[in-house]
């Protein structure tokens, strides 16, 4: 079983000094962010920087899959932005603003001309859309499962613009929490992911001084279903990583479960502890050990 990744570092692209030390971090996915941490004035440069880094960069990233945010698809920049990367063999591209199925086709009719032109495999860089940030997007989220989009990898949202989009004066509630509102997003785009049989990435946590509210923000969304979380500084990864991973009891549990079922070849339903356990429970075990990397 492969393990999803858990922790997806944002580093800004125009940082060769921050690229460099990416890797030091643990983190299983890096971002190469091409939009929000990059002036407008540095994006030409943003791109030499990220395409030299997909490039040479790799060992230095110990092992975590290189991605690159682009801009926005409605917006000149986001072809410029692939036609700089595609050509370096990007992992993937996350794609913020995403309108739905139909945007991510569109990206996909760009991939596969770069690919082309690059000589790389068809369809071999994944893509992740960020799914909510704009005033309409949520109510596409339903539409990924039904649109069978090839390089799919997983759902992640995003608290900040879509704020913004729908002139909020803030997204949290009396208690700190998520609003109502934003509450809803998130789990619908949970439910979106795992309806399309691809990861469920949790927003960021976007005060990266808070280890406590980190920690147990994160344990509530590994409980709740999401596979991993994006991370805006590198002090988070550790958090995250060990957030994802599930406990010690958890994986024995799970192990006795794919036993008892192993046991019982063919079985719907077999006995456990006094409990009758059927299919959801195997999927279940099967997550647990998976998430575990086993």
């Amino acid at each position: 079983m492969t393990r999803p990744a858990r922790s997806w570092l944002f580093v800004p692209a125009d940082s060769e000094r921050k690229l460099a030390r990416a890797g030091d971090a643990g983190a299983d996915a890096i971002i190469l962010d091409l939009e929000d941490s990059v002036s407008g004035e540095r994006k030409a440069l943003a791109r030499e920087i990220a395409a030299a880094f997909l490039r040479t960069g790799r060992e230095g990233a110990r092992g975590a899959a290189l991605w690159v945010r682009v801009n926005p698809l409605e917006t000149p920049l986001c072809l410029a932005d692939l036609a700089a990367v595609v050509e370096a063999a990007p992992d993937g591209i996350m794609l913020p603003k995403t309108e739905g199925p139909r945007a991510l086709r569109q990206l996909g009719f760009y991939l596969d001309a770069l690919e082309a032109r690059a000589g790389l495999p068809p369809g071999g860089i994944g893509v992740l859309p960020v799914a909510t940030e704009t005033a309409s997007a949520p109510f596409r989220l339903g539409d990924y499962a039904r649109a069978r989009l090839d390089r799919l990898r997983g759902l992640t949202w995003g608290g900040e613009d879509l704020a913004t989009a729908l002139g909020a004066s803030t997204n949290r509630d009396a208690t700190g929490d998520w609003a109502f509102t934003y509450k809803l997003v998130r789990s619908l785009t949970l439910m979106a992911a795992r309806a399309a049989g691809v990861a469920a990435v949790d927003t960021l946590h976007a005060d990266f001084r808070d280890e406590t509210g980190l920690t147990r923000h994160s344990a509530a969304s590994r409980a709740e279903g999401f596979s991993g979380r994006l991370a805006i500084h590198p002090a988070q990864v550790p958090v995250i990583n060990a957030a994802y991973l599930p406990s010690a009891e958890e994986i024995a549990a799970a192990t006795r479960v794919l036993a008892a079922f192993a046991a019982e070849p063919g079985a719907a339903t077999v006995g456990l502890d006094g409990r009758m356990l059927d299919r959801p429970h195997l999927k279940q075990a099967e997550a647990i050990l998976a998430a575990a990397g086993r």
